[in-house]
């Protein structure tokens, strides 16, 4: 056990360090390392097109494998190293959070919203999230940041813990890309209908258990339980997503407002089904009390996730005696 526990420390440090990190400084202002990800996919994406989906599939695993081996590598070679994995996890951890990051997006929009500045509100709306703001109303643009801080608390915090937990940094590391490629080519649009399908659904697996490791710590954060867990159960496989409605239910019987429903990206009209139709509508207040739910959820996946990566560990060591 004292092994494990070895093994297990540098990692539960550097999470936490990564935590801490992007708690107290946010994204990097400047040369972040999944926009030079993103950078390298779109040069490696005009090479490689083709209006199919093994052109696309081939985009996909070239990608998300450099990612994974690149990091396996760097944590083999500090591996004997505690303080060498704890570095590498700490960065690893800053890297791919972006927990900071969505609720300071969140609230700069609520600010807006309370001081009564749509056009503001509007023109912030895009960084949080895809939907066109133009012809949002006050409630509409409030109920688009819940729904996004909901789901993105699973998606910047939640999911990529998870599989650090599974598999520490290369884990980490190679789920924010396969969630970036997933934003970038996943989209049903002509070009990457057939050429992005293999991102998209690559996103919805890695994306599976951490969705619903969110609805649990949400109802376990939620002041009315019961609520949270009953919108939950209900309402959770109703969103079109596989994933997304497992977080935006809990969050909406967790806050007791009413999600979901006609969403507007660009041209296009999306009729959802409404999460949680009992409760009450959402209210520019209610972005406060999504960002502080959020911040309850993503401490309460730290702690799980480092309790999980020691039953990783302890599991594979017993597989080896």
């Amino acid at each position: 056990m004292a092994g494990v526990s070895h093994r297990t420390l540098p990692y539960a440090l550097g999470a936490l360090a990564g935590y801490a990190a992007d708690a107290r400084f946010g994204d990097p202002r400047r040369g972040h390392p999944v926009a030079a990800f993103g950078r390298a996919a779109t040069r490696l994406e005009r090479a490689l097109w083709r209006d199919h989906r093994g052109a696309g599939a081939l985009h996909t695993a070239l990608c998300v494998g450099a990612v994974a081996v690149g990091a396996a590598g760097l944590e083999r070679l500090v591996g004997r190293r505690g303080v060498g994995t704890a570095a590498v996890t700490a960065a690893a951890t800053w890297t791919v959070l972006g927990g900071s990051s969505l609720t300071r997006e969140a609230r700069t929009i609520g600010a807006a919203l309370s001081a009564g500045d749509l056009a503001a509100a509007r023109g912030r709306l895009p960084h949080l999230c895809g939907r066109d703001p133009s012809a949002l109303d006050e409630p509409q643009l409030a109920r688009a940041v819940v729904e996004s801080v909901a789901e993105n608390t699973a998606d910047a915090v939640v999911n990529a813990l998870v599989w650090g937990a599974f598999a520490g940094a290369p884990g980490l590391l190679a789920f924010r890309a396969v969630n970036t490629l997933d934003a970038m080519v996943g989209h049903k649009s002509a070009r990457y209908r057939r050429f992005g399908w293999a991102a998209a659904r690559l996103d919805d697996v890695a994306g599976w258990p951490g969705a619903r490791l969110t609805a649990l710590l949400t109802v376990a954060a939620a002041e009315h339980r019961d609520t949270a867990w009953r919108v939950w159960r209900r309402d959770g496989g109703a969103h079109p997503s596989p994933n997304a409605g497992q977080a935006e239910s809990a969050f909406a019987g967790a806050l007791g407002v009413r999600l979901g429903g006609t969403l507007h990206y660009g041209t296009q009209v999306e009729h959802r089904p409404v999460l949680g139709a009992e409760l009450r509508p959402v209210a520019v207040a209610d972005i406060e009390r999504a960002c502080r739910l959020s911040r309850r959820v993503g401490l309460l996946a730290l702690g799980t996730t480092v309790a999980l990566r020691l039953a990783v560990l302890t599991r594979t060591r017993r597989g080896r005696i």
